[in-house]
């Protein structure tokens, strides 16, 4: 399942706060606080994702190729982990990111929550978070 945002904001910044995992609750809503082993990612960082109602998610990033604006994450434990695979590309006006979710059929039920986080993080805006609009017929 491939996801894709395009906003306004500065590729490079946009990377930034996916680098920074301390940064993530700024702008993906599903997220209350991170438990981190670095400040930054890397390949073999490991922590603690913090969501709402308590709930605590472990977490691996796998790849990091920081050139590239990419990244990867394993994300859950047991039968409910998932690979996720993050990327955020220039383009003209700002930026562009991409989230990748496998399986499937586990990103199916965290889609909409990772949209909303992926339009706040290349808009620069919290409160990003309804879809495109489409024009009314009258």
């Amino acid at each position: 399942m491939l996801l894709v945002a395009r906003g306004r904001r500065d590729a490079d910044a946009a990377w930034e706060d996916y680098a920074v995992p301390s940064r993530w609750p700024s702008w993906s809503p599903q997220i209350t606080g991170v438990d981190c082993s670095a400040t930054r990612i890397a390949a073999g960082v490991t922590g603690t994702v913090h969501a709402p109602l308590g709930a605590r998610v472990p977490f691996e990033v796998t790849v990091v190729d920081e050139a590239s604006r990419t990244w990867r994450w394993r994300v859950g434990a047991g039968p409910l982990t998932g690979d996720l695979e993050h990327r955020v590309l220039a383009v003209p006006g700002g930026s562009l990111t991409e989230l990748r979710l496998s399986p499937a059929l586990l990103g199916a039920p965290y889609a909409p929550l990772a949209w909303i986080a992926l339009r706040r993080l290349v808009s620069g805006d919290a409160s990003a978070t309804a879809p495109p609009r489409w024009p009314r017929r009258r």
